[in-house]
């Protein structure tokens, strides 16, 4: 197999805060070279990097919302976060879990800190990816995933190397926990120090990493340090990682949905006269109902 090569590191950008409970780096898109369609089917990603909020009685997060047309995918690394969407869904996620909801044909949904979280503090650390879906899946029904740690299916690496969380698509026979309407494969690498594994994807997927903690080395020569996003080249197909500490990487790959995108807002479809569909379906309350 061909060496896939990186195309771009990316420092974390500046942060911005979405509600009052996520203080994110917005990746996915981004002005540089990175928008929905180069790293499709991930069509944004958003990581709160660690950061400590005080204790409050007053849960941070985002209030009701839509969404239409694709998946979010939540992984927690530090910190709990609740959920309460308009299909009837609930749950809480914290450390090492993954939530996947799927909004397909619409859903309202909000996401706070949950409460005891809040109200002791502490450090709080999370990705969110939309995943996009196919045409034919978007108007299909919602759905809801919540991933405990202990469902998600592992690689145990030799020489006590550290584990590979497969949350999604395969990493050495083992499988994904996760359901995916596309090939999608989605892996939490964490490594010890000195540790070299390789991972391999076809070709065309569009496959990116993002340092969580620790730093690495890939392919022998280039070092990518905690809170940096590598774009991997869509040639070659295998690609290695050395731990050059302890360390936690998450690693996506893809195959690309080669539609049109219409994005706007919390919606993304293929025409724009499917995005006025979506507004028109929310003010009709056609997405449901859900309390603030």
């Amino acid at each position: 197999m061909k060496t896939k090569n990186i195309e771009l590191v990316i420092a974390p950008p500046p942060t911005h805060m979405v509600g009052d409970g996520f203080r994110v780096h917005n990746f996915i898109p981004s002005g540089r070279n990175l928008d929905m369609k180069r790293m499709s089917p991930f069509i944004m990603m958003d990581y709160n990097s660690k950061f400590y909020f005080p204790p409050t009685d007053q849960p941070r997060g985002v209030g009701v919302h839509p969404h239409r047309g694709f998946e979010t995918v939540t992984i927690a690394y530090h910190g709990k976060v609740a959920h309460h969407d308009s299909a009837g869904n609930s749950g809480v996620i914290g450390e090492g879990d993954v939530q996947w909801m799927t909004a397909a044909s619409g859903i309202l949904h909000k996401e706070y800190h949950e409460e005891e979280f809040s109200k002791n503090g502490g450090d709080f650390q999370m990705v969110q990816l939309w995943v996009n879906l196919p045409a034919k899946d978007k108007m299909s029904k919602p759905k809801y995933q919540g991933i405990t740690n202990d469902q998600i299916n592992k690689f145990e690496l030799p020489d006590n190397g550290g584990i590979i969380e497969v949350i999604a698509g395969e990493y050495e026979n083992v499988k994904g926990t996760a359901s995916t309407f596309t090939p999608v494969h989605l892996l939490n690498a964490k490594l010890n120090k000195g540790t070299n594994t390789s991972f391999h994807f076809p070709a065309n997927y569009n496959t990116g990493l993002l340092v969580i903690e620790g730093s690495i080395k890939v392919n022998e020569k280039e070092n990518i340090p905690t809170n940096h996003f590598a774009l991997f080249e869509n040639e070659g197909e295998i690609f290695t990682i050395e731990a050059t500490e302890n360390t936690i990487v998450l690693i996506l790959s893809g195959e690309p949905i080669n539609e049109p995108i219409a994005a706007h807002g919390p919606f993304v479809m293929n025409t724009q006269a499917e995005i006025i569909q979506a507004f028109n379906d929310v003010n009709m309350g056609k997405f449901g109902y859900l309390d603030e």
